[in-house]
């Protein structure tokens, strides 16, 4: 996958990007990244890239003609590299709320870019290349550079071949539309705290329905709102059932 990513403020990406598994995944050639600066592609002699809104307002927008200019030559460098032009995203507190389903759909494209703001936000007409609109929940950051780290984490941690254990992606919490189930590591008594008999009984379905079940449980207490009745197993429904019962006589 190629990822171009443009922003004013590079040095807050590059750090991230070059740690742990996204870091792992450019090392080992999974994925390509890419960060250009618009602000070098600004033909004002002072390098502006923004300015007031037509009509007044507080703040400042930034201009179509750096972001768009920049976005022209990243694409024209991406397709001479073989990479095909793919989705274009913009990091937007007023874009839909980025979710597992949307990371796993950005996973399967060859090339992404992600275009990141400042300022009170963008002059309109520099939508005319974006393909998604984003945003990470509601609240407001100082620039996009923070959510598209986000965006670009949960998503390359999904393409084959950069986790280590391929089978830990599914497992996650969101990936099944539940929360993850506890999960415990040696000792099996931790200064007087037990790990729960039947992780190591070697029952393993056994264990499967406590992960199930206690799973059920985490998002029944701090997720109900993940809870699609109609999608769960008849099972799950048991479990789920039980888990009301022992919750309501705590």
């Amino acid at each position: 996958m190629k990822i171009d990513i443009l922003s004013l403020f590079p040095e807050i990406l590059k750090g991230p990007l070059s740690e742990s598994i996204i870091g792992k995944a450019v090392e080992n050639k999974i994925v390509n990244i890419d960060i250009t600066n618009f602000r070098d592609f600004s033909t004002n002699k002072h390098h502006n890239v923004d300015d007031t809104p037509f009509g007044g307002g507080a703040g400042m927008l930034l201009k179509p003609q750096p972001m768009l200019d920049a976005f022209a030559r990243t694409q024209q460098v991406s397709v001479e590299q073989g990479y095909p032009t793919g989705r274009v995203i913009l990091t937007d507190p007023a874009g839909k709320r980025f979710e597992e389903s949307d990371a796993v759909d950005l996973a399967k494209e060859d090339h992404l870019t992600f275009l990141c703001g400042h300022y009170e936000g963008f002059d309109e007409r520099i939508k005319s290349v974006v393909t998604d609109e984003y945003s990470i929940g509601d609240f407001v950051l100082t620039g996009g550079e923070l959510p598209a780290l986000v965006m670009i984490d949960a998503t390359v941690r999904l393409i084959k071949g950069v986790l280590g254990n391929q089978e830990s992606a599914p497992d996650d919490s969101f990936s099944t539309g539940l929360l993850e189930y506890p999960q415990y590591t040696r000792p099996a008594d931790f200064r007087g705290s037990e790990v729960p008999p039947v992780l190591t009984s070697g029952d393993h379905q056994k264990i499967a329905d406590w992960r199930q079940k206690e799973s059920l449980r985490k998002t029944y207490l701090r997720r109900p709102d993940l809870i699609d009745y109609d999608k769960l197993s008849k099972k799950q429904k048991e479990l789920l059932a039980d888990v009301k019962i022992e919750e309501e006589k705590k």
